[in-house]
């Protein structure tokens, strides 16, 4: 009797044991498992395995984010796995965008794989404006660009470009800022090639025409379909100012050379001033050795007394001619 109690309690023991075990493993799963997302994925035809799910917690990957990018794909009829998902959440990529790109494009009978859409998606490009743009054109406003037409006048140009995506391109393709470029040089290239801004006036089409066969959208992730001349513009006469400049310059250098030829005059003057001042000290300095003659001849007996003094008044004669001849011009230049 007292064996078949123990081995009656025995037996409880042991049931209590393995109840205990269970009820652990339970709280552990509930613990673990994240219950509501794995819950809707099965009532909406996407199951994901708990082992899955347990594994996305551990990794720290937020599970409800997954299940439901996950359902949505999948009522979506796209063949994507939750690994996809997952893999491209951890590496730090929207899940969403991709799945809403890969939903439109779908729908738009684009290709795009799972693949291409994650990588755009990394590459830091807007994977759903991408496949809006392949469906429905963007415009791209290339404004304000300016050249000087051959005739000298300034030419402003407004461009608008319609531009389809290329999504095989978008990675490692040429974006927005490289389509603008090459269209603004184009603009510089096609006005500096026109003889008269009149040209352009009249034919603006000529612009977008010469643009459009320079195949602009080569190597970008752009395809273009349309470059339109929104506005046309004159702006400065260049060549005008340029000459106004030139004739201002030539101007300048001329009167330099005025002025630098006065200034040889006036040294020249100068110079020559000097020179009669010298002269006229050489005649002095002749005229004060008359006397010393003068004495020396008479010494000598070669002059007289009675010529010395016909020589006096012929000196007298010549002083009055001059003095009143003096007084004559002076008069003559008062009136």
């Amino acid at each position: 009797m007292n064996s078949l109690l123990l081995a009656l309690s025995g037996g409880y023991i042991a049931l209590i044991v393995i109840a205990s075990l269970l009820l652990c493993f339970m709280i552990i799963m509930f613990i673990l498992v994240p219950i509501k997302p794995w819950f809707m994925a099965l009532v909406s035809g996407a199951h994901v395995s708990m082992g899955r799910l347990i594994g996305m917690r551990l990794r720290k990957v937020d599970t409800k984010k997954i299940v439901l990018t996950y359902i949505m794909a999948r009522k979506a009829g796209l063949t994507i796995t939750v690994v996809d998902l997952e893999t491209h959440y951890m590496a730090g990529g929207d899940i969403d965008k991709v799945v809403k790109a890969l939903i439109a494009a779908h729908s738009a009978k684009i290709d795009l794989d799972i693949e291409l859409a994650k990588a755009i998606d990394l590459a830091g490009s807007d994977v759903v404006e991408a496949v809006e743009t392949c469906v429905t054109p963007k415009i791209i406003e290339v404004n304000d660009i300016a050249a000087i037409a051959q005739d000298g006048i300034e030419v402003k140009v407004d461009i608008k470009v319609t531009v389809k995506t290329d999504i095989k391109e978008l990675v490692g393709g040429a974006r927005e800022d490289t389509v603008i470029a090459r269209v603004g040089k184009g603009i510089v290239s096609c006005i500096g090639e026109a003889q008269t801004y009149n040209d352009l006036l009249e034919n603006p089409s000529a612009i977008s025409e010469k643009i459009q066969s320079m195949g602009l959208d080569d190597g970008t992730a752009y395809d273009i379909i349309s470059i339109d001349v929104a506005d046309i513009d004159i702006g400065r006469n260049l060549g005008a100012k340029l000459e106004t400049e030139e004739a201002e310059k030539n101007k300048v250098l001329a009167q330099a050379q005025a002025e630098r030829i006065r200034q040889i005059a006036v040294a020249e003057e100068q110079k020559m001033k000097a020179k009669t001042q010298e002269m006229k000290a050489a005649v002095l300095a002749a005229e004060a050795e008359i006397p010393k003659a003068i004495a020396e001849a008479i010494k000598k007996g070669n002059f007289g007394v009675l010529d010395y003094y016909k020589l006096q008044n012929l000196q007298a004669d010549t002083a009055m001619r001059n003095s009143i001849a003096g007084s004559d011009t002076k008069s003559e230049d008062d009136d």
